[in-house]
């Protein structure tokens, strides 16, 4: 069986360890442009020991953003702030990555911090108007969204693969679709918000169609050589939503279409829906995604501990572990966690000073 600190082969791309930095929203960018707050932000989490580092969900298209201060990858100016980013961290032996999403419905609000508070801008000098697979809002508070059109569902294929294309001009190694979350791809999988009975919506097959495009599309302009992931909501944790088995099964169809690991997040869809937290709550639709697919899978929500992380891998319920606000608490978890399972951790020269040595059992 791997471990936690084993490496990771996807594709020609061997991650030095299990452990991932989940996508986190920074609210930081300049009009899509990464900024030195991004530089030094994943730096330090490259520099904390992590195999594979995400960007934050980076929008395909200006109208896909979740905020103003999102970061893009819808124009060419993007490409090189995020390949300074890059080139560091792979410059100290992480894998870079990068998520790339649409927003849907849930596109167009202020930053959660600043004054903004999180909430839907009006459209006009700061919010724009939304688009979704059917007429129904996030909330109340949230705008009817805009269905899109035959023409616009393509357009939203087409900006995936572009964006891709950049990714690869920027230099990262690992490319994640974002169809979690109730943002866009997530919209059109839950029948909760494709109220659709065109080619897009109804059938599972109908409301899978644009995940699988998406996915076929980012493939055909992405490297056949670089790993292709895709973060999926497991459950909307809501009645006749999105659950477990529609996950497997997706799991199944993506697998011929190229994409070589599935991490397993839940909800987002539904406001105030009941979710039992708990340390490694979302560890099960890890498990039974891979069991049943056969496909690599990611686990993430509630994993702080190394001995937690370390038996999620071990016992083959997830190949690679995500950690989100335990990283921004500690960046150097993973150099804590080796030291901790008595595993020699990847150290920066720099800081070899503060090694400590190991315990003995």
């Amino acid at each position: 069986m791997a471990t936690l600190f084993d490496p990771l082969p996807l594709r020609s791309v061997t991650l030095r360890n299990r452990i991932a930095v989940s996508p986190m929203c920074q609210y930081s960018a300049e009009e899509g442009s990464a900024t030195d707050w991004h530089l030094v932000h994943l730096g330090a989490l490259t520099r904390g020991g992590s195999g594979l580092v995400l960007t934050e969900a980076t929008a395909v298209s200006a109208e896909g953003r979740i905020s103003p201060r999102d970061l893009g990858l819808w124009d060419d100016r993007h490409v090189e702030p995020l390949a300074r980013v890059v080139r560091f961290v792979r410059s100290q032996g992480a894998a870079a990555g990068t998520q790339l999403a649409h927003a849907g419905r849930k596109a167009s609000t202020s930053p959660p911090f600043g004054g903004g508070g999180g909430g839907p801008l009006a459209p006009g000098a700061d919010g724009w108007p939304v688009v979704g697979p059917s007429p129904v809002a996030f909330t109340a508070e949230y705008p009817v969204p805009r269905p899109l059109s035959e023409e616009g569902i393509r357009d939203v294929i087409r900006a995936f693969g572009a964006a891709a294309r950049r990714a690869r001009e920027a230099g990262f190694q690992v490319v994640e679709v974002h169809a979690a979350h109730g943002y866009l791809l997530h919209e059109f999988l839950s029948p909760l918000s494709n109220r659709r009975d065109d080619a897009w919506g109804g059938s599972f097959d109908g409301r899978t169609r644009l995940l699988r495009e998406v996915v076929s599309e980012v493939r055909r302009s992405w490297p056949e050589e670089l790993p292709l992931l895709v973060r999926i909501s497991a459950t909307d944790w809501a009645e006749g939503g999105w659950d477990l088995e529609q996950s497997i099964e997706l799991a199944r169809l993506l697998a011929p279409l190229g994409v070589d690991l599935v991490d397993c997040s839940s909800g987002g869809l539904v406001a105030g829906a009941s979710i039992p937290l708990a340390p490694g709550y979302q560890v099960p639709f890890a498990e039974r995604i891979r069991q049943e697919s056969g496909v690599a899978t990611g686990a993430v929500g509630l994993i702080t501990d190394p001995r937690q992380a370390e038996e999620i891998v071990r016992e083959g319920r997830a190949d690679l572990v995500l950690l989100g606000r335990e990283l921004l608490r500690n960046p150097h978890w993973p150099l804590a966690a080796a030291r901790e399972l008595g595993v020699d951790g990847p150290w920066p020269p720099q800081y070899e000073r503060a090694r400590l040595p190991m315990p003995t059992r």
